[in-house]
């Protein structure tokens, strides 16, 4: 199976934490897996990026293939154009970061999204 990279927005060091236990299941699936929170210099011993433009570059020339929210909407929000430039393959909302205004965007950009648990798509080999 080709591995595709994976996006995690929200990814924090906490183990108890959904982004952090997103990262550990696609790591353990065997997907490359790029943390991205401003607020830490890695995540699990993974170079964590700043932000949307730097994990894009930090995947290199295949870009993301998912992109897995793990923040709400009124930060989401906020990265709506640097999401679209960066043309994931889709984009995973999951419970709770659900955004009108970055799924209206993502239609217009002809971005695939779903909202999901990625969690429960990894359990149920849906990912």
């Amino acid at each position: 199976m080709n591995r595709k990279t994976a996006a995690v927005l929200g990814a924090s060091p906490k183990a108890e934490s959904y982004g952090n236990m997103a990262l550990r299941r696609l790591r353990k699936a065997g997907y490359p897996v790029i943390p991205v929170n401003p607020a830490y210099d890695e995540v699990e011993g993974i170079p964590c990026m700043k932000d949307i433009p730097a994990a894009l570059e930090a995947a290199g020339e295949g870009g993301i293939h998912t992109l897995t929210l793990y923040v709400g909407p009124s930060r989401s929000e906020g990265m709506t154009q640097a999401v679209v430039q960066a043309r994931p393959g889709r984009v995973i909302f999951n419970p709770g970061t659900e955004s009108a205004e970055l799924q209206g965007a993502l239609d217009r950009a002809g971005i695939p999204w779903l909202e999901a648990c990625t969690l429960v798509l990894l359990s149920t080999n849906q990912y």
